[in-house]
Parts: C-alpha cells; structure tokens; sequence
C-alpha cells in the first residue's frame, strides 16, 4: 500500500468512527475549539493527516507547557524528541471530529461554544 492510500485510508476510518464527536463538519469555522493535553500527545501526526481544515502542526513543544508537565510526561514528552501536536489555525476548525478519533493517545478533545465562553 503506498503512503497517499494509507493516508486515504487513515481518513476513512476516522470518518466513519462511531464515537466522533463534533458537528461532522458544519459548525461554523472557530466556533469549537480543539484541544491538545500536551501530556498525552505522542506527536504521531494522526491529526496533521485528517484534519482537512489544516487546523493541527506538530512541532518542539513550547518552553512554558513543558515546564507546566509533570515529571512523568516530560520523560514521555523527552522521550518523543519533544514534539507535539498544535492548534495555531484553531479558528479554522469546523468541528468534524476526525482528529478526537484518529488520534491513537486520545490527547484531543473538542470543546464546544458553550464551555469556551
């Protein structure tokens, strides 16, 4: 299988994942918010590959959140060369809910209008 079907393929099983949460796509760009618990992300970039909105980038993690992580996950964070997942286009989110399921640490949650306000 090459790498453009195993892509297509990642993205097929999160869209048809049971539990997807979100509004499939239709909530108004920046009106969720996702969110990455930066203690559990393993920087696999499942979420880079599924968002179709380019909402997600994985990079070194930031000075100030790895200091704010406990011993245990910076080891788990150390151990992943420092990397993690980011939301710098967060407001072009549409809440599809491909990166809560695809996203094999389940480090991503989507918080809805309501809970940000």
């Amino acid at each position: 299988m090459t790498d453009s079907e195993q892509l297509l393929e990642k993205k097929r099983r999160a869209a048809q994942h049971p539990d997807r949460p979100g509004r499939r796509c239709n909530a108004p760009a920046g009106s969720w918010t996702p969110t990455i618990d930066h203690a559990r992300c393993e920087a696999k970039h499942d979420c880079v590959d599924v968002c179709p909105h380019d909402v997600f980038e994985v990079r070194r993690i930031d000075d100030k959140d790895y200091a704010a992580l406990g011993l245990v996950a910076r080891l788990r964070v150390s151990a992943h060369r420092r990397q993690t997942a980011y939301t710098p286009r967060a407001d072009q989110c549409q809440a599809c809910g491909l990166c809560v399921v695809s996203c094999p640490e389940g480090a991503i949650t989507l918080v809805p209008p309501a809970a940000t306000d």
